[in-house]
């Protein structure tokens, strides 16, 4: 479509507004105040506002913000609960067993917990009054390059009024060409344009692949006599049941402000199982009688889906290129082994701010000049944390007892383990094939009893995470070959899409006078979590964004 597109000129365009890239931006301007030069700055989110899309029952580090911004709770930082103390727990069909040790990674008394989505409008707001240009509801579609196409010079942002057909309707508004000296992403896990830039650059050449976790997380509010009200510790990790010991993943409770508690559940997408449902995993981990009895007299008032990347160290790509950089979960900065990201995320955007600021100043935007970003990682405290749990997610999926003896021994040695870079296999090639019995299970409705309240289905909760998108507009869910779907997923996984999607998203329906089967999308469903993209066993699913502006409306977690 030959459309003529406003071209506007930035020093630093940054895609995503989440931690990494807000922290980035201020940072940036910091430097930028203190040696009296004035730059050009614009961050683009695709959520309506910022903070839209930014799910996490989240415990922050304060590391990272002490750094940035020291006098941050006299800003009014959006504490929700200051963490008073850790528990573990092992849990059994039925009963919870409280473990002795709590590894020394999940210590986390002092630490903070937060609203992940207030935390981010709160930093918004102190990037915005130090100058940065925050253009929310904008999507960043495709990357733009110099002639050589091989250097990053801007991002095009998503047209809108774009018609079921394609074409554009009469409120047709062509997407803008921001253009910069830097372009910065951090879009979150499994980025869309940093998928391109990886493929079209190599960017992963010599790096293990990137593996993730799907997470369902919920705001709960309790009655005014809850567990927590009675100064127990209030951060909980629980692993075990549903998934037992040959599956990774595990649970979380923390308490938050005003009656509410954050309850998630995650899932690591290696599985083999293709009738496996993250989203039953959690309904089921939510009915565990310890778990219920936490809950007990709650009703749900948000949930939401979201990936995390949990590769860790020897799964970072190349950090920066010709133009640009990549920051924060995009790029795999996950503490995984503590279940923390958001402080190592802001550590990331803030060491490129550094690079850019010697970047603008030599006025070099080469990938040589950019490098000494991952110069400053190497030696800083980011280094240290992402190193020590650089064989964490390898150790944790594998099964039975050589689970533990795998993390025990990684335990003790700091990271190294029996075997220093254990190898990792892509989440999209760890399915097993089904049997009969697998496919009449997964397409089988879910065991759980929904009472609407405390225990939710899928549907019910897009509807609490707020989530929408215009109904007649392209599917921004490409699935490639839909006889693939028919005549080769479906007899094999049994099309695991409509298990591993959390929001209902993948159907798969029956004509009653043929008996034919059809993929149908419910595109509108969608929670931009990217589970899809990443586990689909033939790669025969792209996600991309839909328009600016629509997704998710979370609020609180």
């Amino acid at each position: 479509m030959n459309v003529e597109r406003e071209k506007i000129d930035f020093d630093v365009v940054y895609i995503g507004g989440g931690p990494a890239n807000l922290a980035g931006a201020i940072r940036l301007m910091q430097l930028a105040q203190a040696q009296g030069i004035e730059l050009e700055v614009a961050l683009i989110d695709k959520g309506a506002e910022i903070g839209s899309h930014a799910i996490s029952g989240a415990i922050l580090n304060p590391i990272a913000l002490k750094e940035l911004l020291p006098d941050f709770k006299e800003r009014g930082f959006p504490l929700e609960a200051e963490v008073r103390g850790d528990d573990f727990y092992f849990l059994t069909g039925s009963r919870a067993l409280r473990l002795p040790l709590v590894p020394r990674y999940l210590h986390n008394e002092g630490f903070f917990v937060i609203s992940l989505a207030r935390f981010t409008r709160w930093l918004g707001e102190i990037a915005e009054n130090l100058g940065v240009n925050i253009f929310p509801g904008f999507a960043g579609t495709e990357l733009l390059f110099d002639e050589d196409q091989r250097t990053v010079a801007g991002v095009r942002t998503g047209d809108k009024g774009i018609g079921p057909d394609g074409q554009p309707k009469g409120n047709f508004e062509p997407g803008i060409d921001l253009m910069a000296k830097v372009t910065v992403l951090g879009e979150g896990a499994r980025g869309s344009l940093t998928k391109q830039l990886e493929q079209k650059l190599n960017l992963q050449d010599g790096r293990m692949p990137q593996v993730y976790e799907t997470g369902v997380k919920e705001v709960i509010e309790v009655p005014d006599n809850n567990y927590f009200a009675y100064g127990q510790a209030n951060v909980m990790h629980l692993m075990g049941y549903p998934l037992g010991m040959d599956r990774c993943g595990g649970g979380f409770i923390y308490e938050m402000a005003a009656n509410r508690i954050a309850i998630g559940f995650l899932v690591g997408l290696a599985y083999p199982d293709c009738d496996l449902d993250p989203y039953d995993m959690f309904i089921k981990f939510k009915q565990h009688p310890f778990v219920a009895a936490l809950l007990q007299g709650g009703r749900v008032v948000e949930q939401g889906a979201r990936t995390v990347s949990t590769g860790g160290y020897y799964t970072l790509p190349d950090l920066a290129v010709n133009g640009g950089v990549l920051v924060g979960g995009c790029a795999g900065f996950q503490n995984t082994p503590a279940l923390k990201g958001i402080h190592v995320a802001m550590k990331s955007g803030m060491l490129a701010a550094e690079a850019i600021g010697a970047a603008l100043a030599a006025d070099d935007f080469t990938q040589s000049r950019l490098n000494h970003y991952r110069t400053l990682v190497s030696e800083s405290w980011l280094e240290q944390e992402l190193y020590e749990g650089r064989n964490f997610a390898q150790a944790n999926n594998k099964t039975g007892l050589a689970k533990f003896f795998h993390l025990g021994a990684q335990y003790l040695t700091k990271g190294r383990g029996l075997q220093d870079r254990m190898p990792l296999e892509p989440d999209w090639q760890t399915l097993s094939p089904a049997t009969r019995d697998n496919i009449d299970h997964a397409h089988a409705s879910a065991s759980s009893d929904y009472d609407g309240v405390l225990v939710v289905d899928k549907l019910t909760g897009v509807y609490l995470s707020k989530t929408m998108h215009r109904e007649d507009q392209p599917s921004h869910l490409i699935v490639h070959d839909t006889n693939l779907c028919i005549e080769q997923c479906y007899p094999t996984y049994g099309s695991p899409c409509t298990r591993f999607c959390p929001a209902s998203v993948y159907e798969i329906e029956t004509d009653d006078a043929t008996g034919r089967k059809r993929l149908k999308l419910n595109p509108a469903n969608c929670l931009h979590c990217k589970t899809c993209d990443i586990k689909d066993p033939y790669e025969n699913i792209t996600w991309t964004c839909p328009e600016g502006g629509e997704g998710p409306g979370y609020t609180i977690v």
